[in-house]
Parts: structure tokens; C-alpha cells; sequence
């Protein structure tokens, strides 16, 4: 299983002249974290990458799974939120699937505990893929030869929708993060982060106490609590109480919890739509950071498009409700700081992506203060 995971990541194009990547964990950490009945092999990790690729899969044959979680883009989209059949817009960000095998429960508000569930319900999804029943899906796999033969080969079984599910967990078991910047600085290389970098980390673990939440573990160093959060994010526009009472009577299957988190303006409920529980309203899962410089825009809603805005906004405390966390305070970090901050941040990009990420982090930075300028102009104006 560890070597297919290898295997895989080595097969990712890395930046031209780089060494071939390293990975973060251990096999017996990977070995622990994937389930008895479904072992990652060559095999099988290939056909989940084929149906995560196959458009057929969905209704009316124009989205895939990649259309959302791009390997361009850290598999997941430049975009708030994602387009899917009939262009019908859902709620929600795509989360990337780098990582996602560690998480202990799926998507943002933790409606799926297994990989193996998460991965065809968005299949399933009214506003995402389209499809009505398990039963049409599989009758058009079963009319491409390949995925006939493929799936004979990896299961000795036709093409079945538990299969599939196992097949493309498989894959996303491969998406991991490799070693970064700060993994060398980690190892003794000083020199892997630079000043700025240095006292970002600094500010991350000090003053802009955002260990509270993305703790930093050596056996699993992902920057991730695997709980959820109200942060406040949109929850100015929200009366949380009125929401709550509504989907406390709407919220009664799987299927529900599901359309209710990307079509409605349930979505805000975050894990309270799977708890009914108060303490969990407005509440979002932590997001991993390895990788994040890749994956703008951020939050469960994509309203923050770049690291600045997610900083920033953590440092006015973000937006406050009954239910905010506790930990959710204003940081007083200048300006300086917050430079230093997304600076460390892009430290915890994979050195495979060594050249996109010196890019992305110049555009991110360019977006931000042309917002700014013309924000401080438009302000100037209107004195």
C-alpha cells in the first residue's frame, strides 16, 4: 500500500530539476489510516483516478469529479463555490482531497465519518452531479469497456457502486502533500525559510495563536485539530436561530442532510445539520493547511479570496454572532505581521510545486493590495 502511494506521487509532475518528493509520513502512519477492507494497490488507486476523471458519471455528462478538484489547482477550484449540472450553483467551497484520508470525518460540516461514503455522494448531489439513482450510474460504467475490464481486474467483480466507492477512496488516499520548506527547517536547514518566513512562524505559534486550532503534530503534521469551528464567516448575514429551527424539522436522511448543505440557505448551519446540537451552529470543520497557498479562496463559503483576507479577517476577531468560538478574539497584528504570517503559510506549500507557488503567492499578494488601493480610493472619494 505505502509504495503505491509512492508510486503515485511520483508520477505527479513536480517543478522541472526538483528531486522527487519526499513524503510527510510514515507507512505505518498511512497503514493506520486506511481501513482493513479497502487496502490501497496500484490497481485500484488507477480506477478510482478513472472514474474521478470520467464525466459519464454524472447526469448529463459534463461534470467529474476533477472538474471540481482540479490537480491544477490543489484539486479543488479557483472558484467560491462550484458549478455543477444544469450550471446550478451550490454553497459551498470545494475542499481539497490533499490530505483528506487523515480527516476524521468528510466534508465541511462532517456529514460523511468514511472516504468511502463521501466519495459518491456528490454523485448523487442535485446541484452537483445529478444522478437519481446508484442504479444509472453503474449501467453507464458498465457500457464503457475499460471500466468493465478495470473493475474484473482490481474487484473480480462487474462494475457495483460500493466498488466505486472503494475505488475512489482508494485514489484520494493517494492526494497527500509532500515535504515543504518548513519540513527542511524542521530537519536543521535554516536557510529553508527565510526572515520574513521565520517570523511568521513566530506569529503562528505567538501572538496570531493560530495553533489553537491547526495544532501542529510531528507523527501527522498536517496543521489541523479535526474538530469544528464557528469562526463567524457570513454570519453577519445570518439569523442563526430562525435557520436552525427550520432544518431541525428538514433534516431527517442522509440524502436531506446532503441537499440541505449545498442548496439551501441551510448550508450555514454548518455541523448543526448533522448534530442538531446547539453548541454546533455555524460550526465548520478546521481545514488541513498543507498546500493551502493552492487552493484559494478560503473558507466553507470561498468569501475570502486571498491568505491577506483569511488573515485579516482572523484578526478582527471575524464576525460576531451568539455562537461564535471562544478562541475567535481580535489578534492586533500590523500589517508587517500579516505579511510574515501568509509568507509562513506558503512555507507549508510541497516543494513539487516550488515554481506555482512562488507565483501564486505573488498574485495572491497583487490581488490584495489592488483591492486595498482601490478600496482607499474609493473611500477618499466619497469623504
Amino acid at each position: 500500500m505505502a509504495l503505491a502511494v509512492v508510486a503515485s506521487l511520483s508520477a505527479q509532475p513536480p517543478t522541472p530539476g526538483a528531486p522527487a518528493p519526499v513524503l510527510l509520513f510514515s507507512a505505518a502512519t498511512v497503514r493506520s489510516f486506511t481501513p482493513a477492507d479497502n487496502p490501497v494497490t496500484d490497481a485500484k488507486a488507477k480506477l478510482g483516478d478513472m472514474i474521478f476523471d470520467e464525466k459519464r458519471v454524472s447526469a448529463d455528462n459534463s461534470i467529474a469529479c476533477n472538474t471540481c478538484h482540479s490537480p491544477r489547482n490543489g484539486f479543488t477550484t479557483h472558484t467560491a463555490t462550484s458549478r455543477g449540472v444544469g450550471d446550478q450553483l451550490g454553497k459551498r467551497n470545494a475542499p481539497s482531497i490533499l490530505n483528506a484520508m487523515f480527516y476524521k470525518s468528510m466534508f465541511w460540516d462532517g456529514r460523511a465519518e468514511t472516504l468511502e461514503e463521501q466519495s459518491t455522494l456528490p454523485i448523487l448531489n442535485p446541484v452537483e452531479m445529478g444522478q437519481k439513482d446508484p442504479k444509472d450510474v453503474v449501467a453507464k460504467l458498465a457500457a464503457i469497456p475499460e471500466f468493465v475490464d478495470a473493475f474484473q481486474q482490481v474487484f473480480s467483480h462487474p462494475v457495483n457502486w460500493e466498488d466505486m466507492g472503494k475505488a475512489l477512496a482508494a485514489f484520494e488516499r493517494t492526494r497527500l502533500s509532500t515535504q515543504a520548506p518548513f519540513d527542511r527547517f524542521l530537519q536543521g536547514d535554516e536557510k529553508a525559510l527565510n526572515a520574513s518566513q521565520h517570523r511568521g512562524w513566530a506569529l503562528f505559534t505567538g501572538k496570531a495563536r493560530c495553533a489553537s486550532c491547526h495544532s501542529y503534530d510531528a507523527p501527522l503534521p498536517l496543521f489541523g485539530d479535526n474538530r469544528f469551528h464557528n469562526t463567524g464567516v457570513a454570519a453577519d448575514k445570518q439569523d442563526y436561530n430562525q435557520l436552525a429551527a427550520g432544518a431541525a424539522r428538514s433534516a431527517s436522511s442522509q440524502a436531506e442532510k446532503d441537499r440541505l448543505a449545498l442548496e439551501t440557505d441551510f448550508s450555514e448551519l454548518g455541523r448543526f445539520l448533522v448534530t442538531q446540537k446547539k453548541e454546533d451552529i455555524g460550526a465548520f470543520k478546521t481545514p488541513f493547511l498543507r498546500d493551502v497557498l493552492l487552493t484559494a479562496p478560503y473558507m466553507h463559503d470561498g468569501s475570502q479570496e486571498t491568505l491577506w483576507d483569511v488573515v485579516e479577517f482572523f484578526n478582527k476577531g471575524g464576525e460576531r454572532n451568539p455562537f461564535l468560538d471562544a478562541e475567535m478574539k481580535p489578534l492586533g497584528l500590523t500589517d508587517s505581521e500579516v505579511d510574515d504570517l501568509v509568507n509562513f503559510l506558503g512555507a507549508l506549500t510541497s516543494d513539487r510545486f516550488a515554481e506555482l507557488r512562488a507565483a501564486e503567492l505573488d498574485r495572491q499578494r497583487t490581488t490584495y493590495l489592488y483591492r486595498r488601493a482601490v478600496l482607499h480610493e474609493t473611500h477618499k472619494g466619497a469623504q
